[in-house]
């Protein structure tokens, strides 16, 4: 069984950055995409940034020039570097895995979810 498990988030200023890292344990395989989603308080889960196994990437245009995804196959893990922090970047951030044949910015494309960790960004 795959397991994902967040870490990093907190507290930032507006402007400031903040790192996440996702670790992915279990049976993964070639060809696991993992990507970030984020939900803010009364809204729906929106998709943030995703990379493909070989290092393909898909952002959402809110955070593109702003957020970097990384990955190391080795380790199995992600990380997210989010750079110039706006306070509508607030949000619990999930780290997703699953194996669509490219990023996909769907939720249903992607199986395994880790709990979510918390990133407010103050203004």
């Amino acid at each position: 069984q795959v397991q994902l498990e967040e870490s990093g988030g907190g507290l930032v200023q507006a402007g400031g950055s903040l790192r996440l890292s996702c670790e992915a344990s279990g049976p993964t395989g070639s060809g696991f995409t993992l990507a970030w989603f984020r939900q803010a308080p009364g809204k729906e889960r929106e998709f943030v940034i995703a990379s493909g196994y070989t290092g393909d990437v898909l952002a959402a245009d809110s955070v593109k020039g702003r957020y970097t995804i990384s990955r190391d196959n080795n380790d199995n893990t992600m990380s997210l570097q989010m750079d110039n922090a706006k306070p509508e970047d607030t949000a619990l951030y999930y780290c997703a895995g699953g194996y669509p044949q490219r990023p996909t910015a769907r939720r249903n494309d992607y199986t395994y979810w880790g709990q979510g960790i918390q990133v407010t960004v103050a203004s």
